[in-house]
């Protein structure tokens, strides 16, 4: 029988499956195609995707007086697997992408160290890399689902500040031991060389436990636009303490307290109060299919798909209702879960044009359980927009039309 919440079980629905599959393969065989009776294009310098794939990043936001100072967020909804191709990964900029010229810059580690040191990119190319899947994001992203009344966006609009790749570059850790850290001090001080002049504060335990002075992404020198020639990385924290186009670590006893880190990027409690350096992200995920201003075309199976993160650990468990939280299934774990590294998690499911609220939420590998939307905003002041990680709902209506909506 089939459950009232649509929801399946995923070896059922491949066992049920193998009739359809193969009734569609004898008849794409049938079909005309005139690509296999002459040659095709010529190779390319630089590839490129298929015409017939329209993809590109969702313009978010931008100052109407600085248009430099901006986001533009990944289509989440449009992508599978856990990696962003880099010319889709999320944009956050203060002031516009600056043009380094690789043989002017240099990194200089400075303050309470033993021997204050300076690297060209050149330099850095000679030390023994490593590479990590780990992903980066805004502690911004999903800020419009704190908003009073729900917006009608997609999943990158709405969640979009969120991209995953392989970074591969040098320790952290050995170049501050190589510049003979003191260890009395606690903090490294991050500063950029774009014309904002981003600067962060970074805990000393954060920059000797996981980060990385990132030089490739996914395999090819970092994008401009992803801080070439060189960004800090610090997984699982909020992206802006990811310092871009990096120029300076300065190592010293206490934070800066820059303006990125209290009138900004603060989380501001009911109470008045606020929390600061609350840097790692929470655990989240998300339904990037069926999700917002998606169209069912008509009814039969659909695959549920998502990705789910966190902060503090790996991915766990991720859960899947159809109801809008009356029920759970746990979800089918795609894709290798790892510290700081996306999963894609997968699920069928049978509409029949019944109304449905989809939602998805995760576990990580401390314990920490997704949070419901009012759960995620119970102690969060009014203009709350940092940090937010509540279960993300998509409203299905009986005509198949999916639209975001609070629950």
């Amino acid at each position: 029988m089939l459950p009232k919440n649509g929801l399946l079980n995923r070896r059922t629905f491949l066992a049920g499956s193998a009739g359809f599959l193969s009734t569609a393969v004898w008849a794409s065989s049938q079909k005309d195609e005139p690509w296999r009776f002459t040659s095709g294009r010529r190779m390319s310098p630089y590839g490129a995707p298929s015409k017939y794939v329209g993809l590109e990043r969702l313009q978010i936001g931008g100052h109407p007086l600085a248009p430099e100072a901006g986001a533009s967020s990944t289509p989440l909804e449009r992508l599978n697997g856990i990696i962003t191709p880099n010319s889709l990964h999320f944009e956050r900029h203060h002031s516009g992408v600056p043009d380094i010229d690789p043989s002017q810059h240099r990194l200089r580690i400075f303050g309470n160290v033993q021997r204050p040191v300076s690297f060209g990119y050149e330099d850095l190319q000679r030390y023994p890399l490593v590479s990590k899947v780990l992903f980066i994001e805004c502690s911004g992203n999903s800020y419009a689902n704190t908003l009073p009344t729900a917006l009608d966006k997609s999943a990158g609009e709405l969640n979009g500040l969120l991209s995953c790749a392989e970074w591969t570059g040098i320790p952290l850790r050995q170049l501050l031991e190589e510049a003979g850290y003191d260890p009395k001090s606690d903090w490294v001080v991050a500063e950029g060389a774009d014309a904002a002049g981003m600067n962060r504060s970074v805990p000393l335990s954060l920059a000797l436990e996981d980060a990385m002075i990132a030089l490739y992404q996914n395999g090819e020198p970092l994008r401009a636009e992803q801080g070439f020639p060189m960004r800090l990385l610090v997984p699982g924290c909020e992206g802006n303490l990811s310092i871009k186009w990096l120029r300076s670590l300065e190592v010293r006893k206490n934070p800066a307290h820059t303006r990125e880190e209290t009138s900004k990027y603060t989380d501001l409690l009911k109470d008045g109060s606020a929390n600061q350096f609350s840097l790692r992200m929470g655990v989240k995920s998300i339904i990037t299919a069926p999700s917002g201003k998606m169209q069912l075309p008509d009814h039969g199976v659909y695959e549920i798909t998502g990705l789910a993160w966190s902060g503090h650990g790996a991915v766990k468990t991720v859960e899947v209702s159809a109801d809008g939280g009356r029920s759970w299934r746990a979800a089918e774990i795609q894709s290798e879960p790892g510290l700081y590294r996306p999963t894609r998690f997968r699920l069928p499911w049978r509409w029949e044009g019944q109304p449905a609220v989809l939602q998805s939420r995760a576990v990580d590998s401390s314990g920490n359980r997704q949070p419901t939307r009012s759960g995620a905003l119970a102690n969060a002041a009014p203009g709350f927009t940092y940090h937010y990680n509540g279960i993300q709902s998509w409203g299905v209506d009986q005509q198949g039309r999916v639209s975001n909506v609070y629950r």
